[in-house]
């Protein structure tokens, strides 16, 4: 269980009244790591997104912000769910650092009292740590709170290689090295989050009376550096990273557009004059996985589909699911279809592609869109493939849901690390 600890070395002054609390992720273009990472998607998911998830959750914070000097970061932020606060030339150098930076938020913003300054490059952050950790500002009266996570690492002291002298333990005695079990380990920041209040930060955290640090479980101590850092983030993630209200969701149907999503698009003629398409067999086995646990799948076209209704028809045979040919708005078609299974929105899966998508794909629990789709720049998708549509975007989807389904009904121990272990 996470846990804080409050070290007292004076009191902090707050605000009269409640304190407006502002949630701030900096997120600069110029990463020399991964280039954009900020933006890179994570399992689905822009690294990003997974803390303004978990920020906007939470409930706490009055204002959620993203600083940047990018235009495509601000894109992204805004389209889940971020205010943009574009920072300056002179705090979007290199060497510019994370202070500077937040003093120019709060310059700026004289309504801020308290700043909950997370980083991106954390996505297994979770609701419950940053209200936790806020709480010690608010209520216990820090003003400084930041996040840990205990190792159970022996250091060295640092030698020069063409020196004589021996490095020296500094935490432990190598006669008597001590079982994991036997050691309590020791506190390391994790750069999950940094939480300030107005004064602390005005006085470039010189003067700060009271410290706490906030610890949190080394599954949700995850940070991204480098490219190598990526694939284990990955499955952290997918194992520990909050998703949003749906991961409580139990999907019981899956629709999903034909072209787009199940075909790429294109129609071919064979010599005889008759339309042909595709259909990738990964996306006839994706459908064929959410059947088998009792989802349904059925496959949905609109007024502007542009294969015939014979087609459809093949395709939908093909695919060995449900199909429905709309002949009114695709918003409209998809809620007649929930009152004839009387389903609620929670309990729908869609994958669309088109910007006629965003309304269906705005209100289901669960929404998936393919790598190429124009809906995707429109739309905080729940998870956008690796794949394009009709080259097994669906199969990809499919897995997504089903880990959540997984993730939903295992118990809590399951899947969880002990510290004793880890």
């Amino acid at each position: 269980m996470e846990s804080n600890r409050c070290s007292q070395v004076g009191s902090c002054c707050s605000s009269s009244g409640h304190p407006h609390r502002a949630a701030l992720i900096l997120a600069r273009g110029g990463s020399k790591g991964i280039p954009l990472k900020n933006i890179k998607n994570l399992a689905g998911v822009p690294l990003i997104g997974w803390v303004l998830r978990a920020a906007l959750d939470s409930g706490v914070a009055d204002s959620v912000w993203v600083s940047t000097d990018h235009d495509e970061i601000e894109r992204v932020a805004k389209v889940w769910g971020a205010k943009v606060h574009r920072r300056s030339p002179e705090v979007s150098k290199d060497s510019s650092s994370s202070l500077e930076t937040i003093q120019e938020f709060i310059r700026l913003r004289p309504e801020v009292d308290i700043v909950c300054h997370i980083q991106a490059t954390s996505p297994c952050l979770h609701p419950h740590h940053i209200r936790e950790a806020l709480q010690m500002i608010t209520e216990q009266g820090c003003d400084y709170v930041f996040s840990v996570v205990r190792r159970h690492q022996f250091r060295w002291e640092e030698v020069n290689e063409k020196g004589s002298k021996n490095p020296t333990p500094l935490n432990i005695d190598v006669a008597h090295r001590p079982r994991r079990q036997d050691w309590c380990g020791e506190l390391y920041e994790n750069g999950s989050f940094y939480f300030y209040t107005r004064k602390a930060l005005e006085n470039g955290l010189e003067q700060l009376d009271k410290i706490a640090y906030y610890e949190m479980l080394p599954e949700h101590s995850v940070d991204i550096d480098v490219d190598i850092d990526w694939p284990v983030a990955e499955q952290r993630v997918l194992r520990f990273g909050y998703f949003g209200q749906e991961e409580k969701a139990a999907i019981r149907l899956f629709l999903c557009n034909v072209s787009g999503c199940l075909t790429n698009c294109q129609i071919y003629t064979s010599v005889s004059g008759e339309d042909l398409v595709a259909i990738n067999a990964r996306d006839v086995a994706g459908i064929q996985m959410l059947q088998r646990e009792d989802i349904e799948v059925i496959l949905i076209s609109s007024v502007n589909e542009p294969l015939s209704r014979g087609l459809l028809e093949k395709v939908a045979q093909q695919a060995r699911c449900g199909l429905r040919i709309g002949e009114q708005q695709k918003g409209l078609e998809v809620e007649r279809l929930m009152r004839e299974k009387n389903l609620r929105w929670d309990e729908v899966a869609f994958m669309g592609s088109e910007a006629e998508d965003v309304d269906v794909l705005s209100q289901v629990g669960l929404n998936g869109v393919p790598c190429d789709a124009h809906v995707a720049d429109l739309i905080a998708a729940k998870y956008i493939c690796q794949r394009p549509g009709g080259h097994g975007a669906i199969r990809e989807f499919a897995e997504y849901i089903l880990t959540l389904e997984k993730k939903s009904t295992s118990q809590v121990h399951q899947n969880r690390i002990d510290r004793a272990h880890f």
